[in-house]
């Protein structure tokens, strides 16, 4: 067997098993969004913490 025909056959086996397997799960956007917004909660309460330290 050739190269070629070797490489033929793996994506023939590829395409026909593509539908039996379940698709990758995408990695959820909500965790990028959550971690910025947690970023954001903490620099806002270090900047007021910073603010009432100023203060008193």
């Amino acid at each position: 067997m050739i190269v070629a025909d070797r490489n033929k056959l793996e994506q023939a086996a590829r395409v026909s098993m593509n539908g039996f397997q379940e698709a990758e799960p995408q990695p959820a956007p909500r965790s990028s969004r959550l971690s910025l917004r947690l970023g954001a909660v903490a620099l806002l309460a270090a900047v007021a913490l910073t603010a009432a330290w100023q203060l008193f």
